[in-house]
């Protein structure tokens, strides 16, 4: 008899506050348009670096010019089919003169002292190509040559 007077309370579940919702979101999105590096360059060609046992980080990365050098993209070529990337246009190793020395007008005086030509070859380019390449570097006064590897 006494459960016919017992009233049950129905217990809502209060609603999740949202108000902060869009608070939340906006802060997420400025932390990854904070800490997003833009790729400068679209790779024209694809390579596989090679792994080495003295690799160090590169400090002062906007020093830093690169060189790719690889198979053509998406293209089916010749295994033995080399070619050269400078920013985003395919060269020839007599583009690269002209190339270091207008990436040295674009630096500032700090970075023009410091700069570092890397070369992101893949691992089969024949050595004779990353000589040339070399010997151009060479010509126009950009002595500071790292190569890109990855840890063996």
């Amino acid at each position: 008899m006494n459960r016919r007077f017992i009233h049950r309370r129905e217990h809502e579940v209060p609603g999740l506050n949202t108000a902060s919702l869009p608070d939340l979101i906006f802060t997420v999105l400025f932390f990854f348009m904070l800490v997003t590096h833009m790729r400068d360059v679209d790779l024209k060609v694809r390579y596989q670096v090679p792994q080495g046992t003295e690799v160090k980080k590169l400090e002062h990365k906007s020093a830093v010019t690169y060189i790719y050098i690889g198979r053509k993209q998406q293209v089916k070529t010749d295994q033995d089919e080399f070619f050269i990337q400078l920013n985003n246009e395919l060269a020839t190793i007599d583009d690269i003169k002209a190339y270091v020395e207008k990436e040295r007008q674009r630096m500032g005086d700090d970075d023009r002292a410091r700069m570092v030509v890397s070369i992101k070859a893949d691992k089969d380019v024949p050595m004779g190509m990353i000589a040339d390449v070399k010997k151009m570097l060479q010509k126009s006064f950009a002595l500071k040559i790292n190569y890109s590897a990855t840890e063996k």
